[in-house]
């Protein structure tokens, strides 16, 4: 973990939060999203080779992309440079602080603020979008308290065909699953150098946390409302692949 006391003070960033550290020119861009950069630095392109496997419409051409909180590290570059390729038009929705941190392209709008709280934006694309990513993004809808009205609004967006990822969301019981395992006591000990077991609480009611239930719910909610949903495993290289998961949407 990061040192400097802005990044490692950050488990849960606020909206306000990422807002401040965008203008921290002691961060680098990793820090900047909340992150050390141990956890993104080497990381960012096993990333994003898997949000494309995910996402087959970016490897089209000429489509709608919608990206909510893209953030400023190497990873919304990776994107840029293959919607260029592609041909496609990119919209990229996050605080005007993170958005001026990113290249001015004519293929790329620009959309400042919180999403869904963006009336006039969504109005805008309702049903006109092919592809939605919003990454390490829906724990902040979750923490500030409107997470459903973040999915019912995305998913508004899509066109007949459309997809969407929302991608990298802490499970706290797959983080459990996990360090009750023996693989997770031997990832624990690794970590911390010390032979202690981590600590494993099942059966408790942690409302602060993204959980089975939260994800199964928002997946059935968004069936009940004709898309599809999936909940899907990250790949293996990536930081918290053993304690985060991603859900994947398709309008048929």
């Amino acid at each position: 973990m990061s040192s400097n006391p802005s990044v490692s003070n950050f488990y849960n960033p606020t909206f306000d939060d990422y807002r401040r550290m965008a203008q921290d020119a002691s961060l680098s861009c990793y820090e900047k999203v909340g992150f050390p950069d141990a956890y993104r630095k080497e990381s960012e392109p096993f990333i994003f080779e898997d949000i494309v496997a995910k996402l087959p419409s970016l490897t089209q051409k000429n489509k709608v992309i919608l990206d909510i909180g893209p953030g400023c590290s190497r990873l919304p570059h990776m994107l840029l440079e293959l919607c260029e390729r592609n041909g496609h038009t990119l919209l990229l929705i996050d605080s005007e602080e993170m958005l001026a941190l990113l290249p001015d392209k004519p293929f790329i709008h620009k959309y400042p603020g919180q999403f869904p709280r963006m009336e006039a934006f969504v109005q805008q694309y309702r049903g006109r979008v092919d592809c939605v990513l919003s990454y390490s993004v829906l724990q902040i809808a979750f923490k500030e308290g409107f997470f459903q009205q973040f999915v019912d609004t995305a998913l508004s967006l899509l066109a007949e065909g459309g997809e969407m990822l929302l991608g990298d969301i802490p499970n706290i019981s797959k983080r459990k699953r996990f360090f009750a395992s023996n693989n997770g006591i031997c990832y624990h000990q690794q970590f911390t150098g010390e032979a202690t077991l981590p600590e494993v609480r099942f059966n408790q009611m942690e409302p602060e946390h993204l959980d089975d239930g939260t994800l199964f719910g928002l997946m059935m909610r968004a069936r009940l409302q004709g898309f599809d949903a999936y909940l899907l495993p990250q790949d293996a290289r990536l930081p918290f692949a053993n304690r985060r998961e991603d859900l994947k949407f398709t309008r048929p």
